[in-house]
Parts: structure tokens; C-alpha cells; sequence
């Protein structure tokens, strides 16, 4: 894998992270899951949660990435990995919080987001792989809890400030192609719709 395949695919990585809502993976303590078929709190099998989680990147990222799942105020290794990569579920049932991967960069930005922090402290580009599409509010508003949904199909995001007026790239929602999602923000990403 070349060197700006791999960029590529950290910066998407870390565009699924700022639709995370759980707590910081990194200042919980972690909890094993002993038998991955067990029925876990939402009725859910913990293999169905691997699964949905895997589906959110490329076989290659997510066959060896670590899987972590939410259960109340608990982050819980649902799965070691060893590429540095880390999917997630995500609910299903909520607007905002789809199945990712994302990388240690990806992590750190949506860490900084979900702080309220005035701009992002990762110190290269992360990447978020949402290959099984997502549901968000806004393309303008980062913090926009109203809107109605917006399906958003297979995508991944480059998770790095990226600006219109300097990179040329459009700030507007498209169904295919790249766009800078919340631009005008320091937490402005490059939306990339489809698969890489």
C-alpha cells in the first residue's frame, strides 16, 4: 500500500470519528468480552456488533482492526486487533452514530470534537471509513442536533481542516465525488463519497 493510499485511508477514518458519540476509548477502562456470542444489553449479539462494525471498512482494514462497542458508560473491547485501526457498531437507531473505522489520528480528532475543543489537536491527518453509509444533520452546522436525517451512502473522510478557497474543493453536499464537510470550521474535513 502506498504512501498516499495510506494517508487517504487515515483521513477517513477520522471523518467517521466525529459522529461518534460514546466516551473517550482512552480514558475508560476496557472490558473483554469472554464469549463473543453472547447476547449483549441491547439484545444484540456481540458477533452481530463485530460484523456491523466491520462492514464500515475495507476488508483489509477491518479484518485486523480492534473492535470497541458503547454498552451504557463503558467502552468494551469486543475484538484485540493490530493494525492501529479501531471499528465500532454504532446504534442503528440513532441519527449521527453509524458503524466507522478510524485510525489513532481519527481518534484524536473526534475526541477533541465531542470536547468542545476549539480545534482539533491531531497532528496529521486521521482517517474514518463509513462504508456502510450513515445518517448525519448537517453539511454547514458540526453541531446541529435538529435537522432532519440525512442518509449519506458509502463514504469515508479525510479528518484534517480542509478549506474551499485554498484547496478548490466544493463545500456543498454531492452525492458522488469530494466535498468539505462543516467548512469554514478547524473541524472541516474531506468528505469522499463511495468506496476507496
Amino acid at each position: 500500500m502506498n504512501l498516499l493510499t495510506r494517508s487517504l485511508g487515515l483521513v477517513t477514518f477520522l471523518a467517521g470519528l466525529l459522529l461518534v458519540n460514546g466516551p473517550n476509548p482512552r480514558s475508560v477502562a476496557y472490558a473483554q468480552m469472554a464469549d463473543h456470542s453472547a447476547t449483549t444489553d441491547t439484545g444484540e449479539t456481540t458477533r452481530a456488533k463485530i460484523a456491523r462494525a466491520m462492514s464500515a471498512g475495507p476488508a483489509d482494514v477491518a479484518t485486523a482492526a480492534r473492535i470497541i462497542d458503547t454498552i451504557g458508560d463503558r467502552v468494551v473491547v469486543l475484538r484485540e486487533g493490530n493494525n492501529g485501526f479501531t471499528c465500532m457498531p454504532g446504534n442503528p437507531r440513532a441519527v449521527g452514530e453509524p458503524p466507522m473505522c478510524a485510525d489513532a489520528a481519527a481518534m484524536q480528532w473526534s475526541e477533541d470534537f465531542k470536547a468542545h475543543k476549539a480545534k482539533p489537536t491531531n497532528m496529521q491527518p486521521g482517517i474514518i471509513y463509513m462504508l456502510a453509509g450513515a445518517t448525519q444533520r448537517s453539511d454547514t452546522d458540526a453541531h446541529d442536533t435538529t435537522s432532519p436525517p440525512i442518509p449519506i451512502g458509502p463514504h469515508w473522510m479525510i479528518m484534517w481542516p480542509f478549506d474551499p478557497k485554498t484547496s478548490g474543493l466544493p463545500a456543498t453536499h454531492k452525492p458522488t465525488g469530494a466535498y468539505i464537510m462543516w467548512a469554514g470550521s478547524p473541524y472541516a474535513p474531506l468528505h469522499i463519497m463511495g468506496r476507496p
